[in-house]
């Protein structure tokens, strides 16, 4: 099956009504998957700025997802922004979806979509069989839960003639297609190319996704040094304290302080040559061995600018902002985790592991 991909006549045909006007071409079962199950990702893909709609062939297993700005004046860096995120979240989506067929009647595919909402439940016009979309994970949860009650129900694999447009339809499937572009990796060895994470695809796709960015677009493992889009200029200044932080009595107070000054977009950032407003936030560790290794992995990853980025606040709403970028800190001293203060035991691990998804270990 093909992933996404330029269409470049009907793109063209696009462009030429509306400059900021772009679109890909994608699977339709897979949108359709996107559309009903990761419906809130899209409108965060999307955010306030544009809107993205599929144009349906009818007949077609593909369809043009065209994303239009809901401003004319909207920036075209902008533009390709929002589709590149589509494209990773759409290539990241497809690659851990698994479809299977299931002899059942309708009623029970009520029942199934009670419990397991997640999934995309569909039934045969002219037969007693559902056909199941959903990620590996989900679709395991299915089988063991119907083997479990029944355990002579026959659970096959889509047709291969029926269900071509699929992203992957077994384990096999899975290993001999590339998540990036969806086609059959290449036999040659040096056609293809295998990831420490035993996640393979074409040579030349990973060679292109890597110099955007150095992650497996599958799991997301880095490889290499992440460099984030955080406002350069930005200070980040580190302080002691002698009291201590509730669950940490027998150590000091680290005070981290940082300084982002306001600026103008880059290329990098959602709106480039536009302004954006500066931020500083003052952020508390235990003065602890564990503490002072967690201070060590901040700083690196904040001359790696990872710590923040440039988007729409989500405690003010605001756009055009300097917002945290998915490595959370305690703000405040006291009032535990729902007031991102401390007590909370199991902090310093759950930052860690945030930080070493970004690669900073």
């Amino acid at each position: 099956m093909a992933g996404p991909d330029s269409d470049k006549s009907n793109c063209q045909q696009k462009e030429d009504s509306s400059l900021h006007r772009n679109c890909v071409s994608v699977s339709a079962t897979v949108m359709n998957y996107i559309q009903q199950k990761c419906s809130k990702e899209l409108h965060k893909i999307a955010g306030n700025s544009f809107s993205i709609s599929p144009l349906v062939s009818e007949g077609s297993m593909m369809v043009l997802v065209v994303f239009t700005p809901r401003n004319p004046s909207m920036s075209r860096p902008h533009a390709d922004f929002v589709r590149q995120r589509f494209i990773v979240f759409y290539q990241k989506t497809a690659s851990n979806l698994k479809v299977i067929n299931l002899h059942m009647s309708l009623n029970d595919n009520q029942k199934l979509q009670r419990k397991f909402p997640q999934l995309l439940i569909e039934s045969s016009k002219d037969r007693p069989e559902l056909t199941v979309m959903g990620t590996f994970a989900h679709i395991a949860m299915l089988e063991k839960s119907l083997h479990q009650k029944q355990p002579h129900t026959l659970l096959r694999p889509p047709d291969r003639g029926t269900m071509s447009a699929s992203p992957t339809n077994s384990r096999e499937n899975e290993d001999e297609s590339c998540p990036i572009c969806l086609e059959n990796i290449p036999v040659a060895v040096t056609k293809k190319k295998t990831l420490e994470c035993k996640h393979s695809f074409c040579t030349d796709c990973l060679k292109q996704a890597f110099d955007h960015k150095p992650i497996c677009p599958t799991c997301g493992r880095v490889y290499g040094v992440l460099t984030g889009t955080q406002p350069k200029g930005g200070k980040m200044i580190v302080s002691q304290s002698e009291s201590s932080l509730p669950g940490y009595d027998r150590y000091g107070t680290i005070i981290i302080n940082y300084i982002i000054p306001s600026g103008i977009q880059e290329e990098e950032h959602p709106n480039p040559g536009e302004p954006y407003s500066g931020v500083t936030r003052r952020a508390f560790l235990p003065d602890s061995p564990e503490g002072r290794k967690v201070l060590m992995l901040l700083r690196k990853a904040f001359n790696q600018r990872l710590i923040f980025t440039v988007g729409q606040s989500t405690s003010t709403n605001r756009n055009n902002t300097v917002t945290w970028n998915d490595v959370h800190h305690k703000t405040s001293t006291h009032g535990g985790p729902t007031s991102y203060g401390y007590p909370d035991p199991d902090y310093l691990r759950r930052v860690q592991d945030e930080l070493s998804a970004k690669g900073i270990k």
